[in-house]
């Protein structure tokens, strides 16, 4: 089972994207049958496999397995992944974005959108991806927001100029520095 699956076609969010089918998908996190999903969901297994089907067609489930119950063979699917993300391009861009400087929200959500397809796009094949996160909380006065991106671009060039050479694993680097919203619980 992949991390993420990241859906770029119009057919795969169309087929994610209706309650049943959600929860179709989130009992079959673990491989199991329609009979027993439907037990769970107090659905008919016909209509469950109704839902499964079309998860199936748009490679959001896998069949990994089948087993003959009463002479009549029975699929066992699974979810191809555990986390599916709708790539921005499946509704575009509506209108230009008004700026694109290093200080703008357009600037972040291009950055965004950037570090989404890349991160979906990693080579799930191996056992451990190398990863690196952090994050934390700052406050910048009006005032000295430039003065901060500055210090940050210094102190990243360093980062940069220390870790650039040929030997290790090659990780690429976004910052993003954002409002911070309310908390949820």
């Amino acid at each position: 089972m992949r991390e993420v699956l990241y859906l770029e076609q119009l057919e795969q969010a169309e087929a994610l994207l209706k309650p049943q089918r959600i929860e179709v998908l989130r009992q079959l996190a673990e491989p199991d049958t329609c009979t027993e999903v439907g037990a769970r969901l107090d659905q008919t297994p016909q209509r469950v496999y109704y839902h499964v089907k079309r998860l199936v067609d748009a490679g959001l489930v896998t069949q990994v397995a089948e087993r003959r119950v009463r002479g009549i063979h029975e699929g066992i699917y699974q979810a191809t992944a555990r986390s599916y993300w709708l790539s921005p391009r499946l509704v575009g861009r509506i209108g230009l974005r008004a700026t694109r400087d290093e200080l703008s929200l357009g600037y972040l959500l291009d950055l965004t959108e950037e570090v989404q397809a890349d991160v979906a796009a990693l080579d799930r094949t191996r056992p451990e991806l190398p990863s690196i996160g952090v994050s934390g909380e700052i406050r910048v006065p009006a005032e000295h927001r430039q003065q901060f991106m500055t210090d940050l671009q210094t102190a990243l060039q360093d980062l940069f100029s220390r870790y650039g050479g040929a030997e290790g694993d090659a990780f690429k680097l976004a910052v993003a520095c954002y409002p911070k919203g309310e908390e949820h619980e």
